[in-house]
Order: C-alpha cells, then structure tokens, then sequence
C-alpha cells in the first residue's frame, strides 16, 4: 500500500478536475481524508454520496482548516478571493496549489495573498475534456499526462518537491516552468486555440446559420473545445490578456498571409503554408 501524503485535503471546487483529482488521491492511498468546496450544494452532496469527498463544507475557510494540502480547481478568476476569504485559516505550513490553466502575476499575487508560513506551488496538470462536472470525472484521469509545476525564487524548495512527487504518484510526468513562460507556451497551444474555436463557430453561424446543421466530422473535431465551459475560459483570457493580444496579432498576420496568396492566386505559396503546418503537426510529440 502506498504511503499517504496528506493526513488532510481540501478541494475548492469539486468539478471535473477537483473530482479527478480526489478519486486518484483516494484510489492511491494518498490522503486520509478529503473536504469539498463549492458553489453548488447539491453537486457536493452527490460528491459526498459517490465517495468522491468525506464531507463538505459552503465556506471556504471552513473547508480548508486543519488541511495539509489545500487544492484550487474553481475558475481562475476567483482564486484570490477565495484565497483572501480563507487565507486566516490556513494551517501553519500547509501546502496550497491549483489546476489553473494561467500561472503568470496570479502566482505571485498568490504568493503575495497567503500567510508568509503558507506555501503556494503552482501546477497545471494538461489533462480533461471539454465536458464539466463530476459525471465526467476518473480516478485516472492523470495517468500517462504531463504536469506544469510553476514554482517562483521564492517558493519553498520542499514544497516544490512535494508537489512534484504527489503529481508523480498521481501518474504524470512533471516537469517544471517558470509561472511567465508558462503562459506564453500555454497560450499559444491552448487560449488562443479555445479563442479561435469560439470565433470560429460564431463566424461560421454569421456566415450561414443552416450550415451548423450539416457540418462534418472535420468541423467538429476543429471545434470541439468550443464545448468548454465560457466562465473558465473567460477568466484565463482575461488573466493573459497581454500575452493574448501580441498572440492574436501574430494569428492575424498569418491569416492575412493566406488572404494574400488567394487574391494573387498564388497556388505555390498557399501550398507550402500547408505543407509547413502538416510538417510542424506531424512532429508533434517526436522528442
């Protein structure tokens, strides 16, 4: 049997990855006991009932009293306040950290927010669906992933290694970014990506509403992140925005590129753009 972690856990926010994340803790031996937080009590309950968490709590600062490990899987929007609501009852050295798709200034207002004897370690386990909710959720669901840890100059080395080895025991390969370049990589393989599925739907109902109808399998796998949750993905562009609106640009130019080779009916020239997409996307996943 595994050796437990964590005498205490605290999810704040039981959907998808928050569920995920306590079945894998409670399948691995990895804690004695899990407490959920969220918005919705009844979702809690059916928490509670499936075994996902011990119990539940509608404040968060109750929730996370006397817990060693506390994790943030709410939008990424409300992680400073909620963080500022619960922060008084922290315990003395617990760890905190989060599945947020945005690390960047959150981490250090993060860091900043918290009890000095509090330690924040950033993660960002590349893992889920365009689905939300517990229905969704697996107690595998890390297996075979990667896991972004985002620690800064000033994060405690042992909590870092803590964080890297329950990620590890979860069944992802961890591997270590610094909390700005994160948001570069992760914003330009994954927000602007979810911004240009979004755009490309409304665009394609502007263009013809009736044509949604027969779409095929092509439009839809194109699109399929669109299905995501608008609240999650408005808070993490919202929160690399500046990052975001160089990446647009950039984006924009490369439209206009094509734009370019079709008024001049350049066959050539729109070929060997797409033999360089299919070329950099067949390498994917090539170390």
């Amino acid at each position: 049997m595994k050796k437990i972690f964590f005498d205490q856990v605290t999810v704040l926010g039981v959907g998808l990855i928050g569920a995920s994340f306590a079945l894998a803790m409670k399948k691995k031996n990895l804690c004695k006991e899990i407490i959920g937080f969220g918005r919705n009590k009844d979702n809690l309950r059916n928490a509670r009932e499936r075994g996902m968490i011990d119990r539940y709590e509608a404040d968060p600062g109750a929730a996370c009293s006397g817990s060693d490990l506390i994790l943030f899987a709410t939008p990424v929007g409300s992680f400073l306040d909620l963080a500022a609501r619960a922060k008084t009852s922290f315990k003395k050295g617990a760890v905190v950290t989060d599945v947020g798709s945005v690390k960047g200034n959150l981490v250090y207002e993060m860091e900043k927010t918290l009890p000095k004897d509090v330690m924040f370690i950033g993660a960002h386990p590349i893992a889920g669906n365009d689905r939300a909710g517990i229905d969704t959720s697996q107690a595998g669901l890390f297996e075979n992933t990667y896991c972004i840890v985002t620690p800064t100059e000033h994060s405690d080395a042992q909590a870092t290694e803590k964080i890297i080895a329950l990620w590890t025991a979860l069944g992802a390969r961890t591997i270590t970014i610094p909390p700005l370049r994160h948001d570069i990589m992760y914003g330009a393989v994954s927000h602007l990506p979810h911004i240009i599925a979004y755009t490309l739907i409304n665009t394609s109902a502007e263009i013809d509403s009736s044509s949604l109808r027969f779409c095929g399998q092509g439009f839809l796998d194109t699109t399929r992140i669109a299905g995501s949750s608008p609240e999650l993905w408005r808070d993490i562009c919202m929160l690399n925005k500046d990052n975001l609106l160089e990446m647009i640009e950039i984006f924009q130019k490369k439209l206009a590129l094509i734009g370019q080779y079709l008024r001049a009916s350049d066959a050539d020239s729109l070929e060997g753009e797409f033999k360089k997409a299919r070329t950099l996307r067949e390498g994917i996943g090539q170390d």
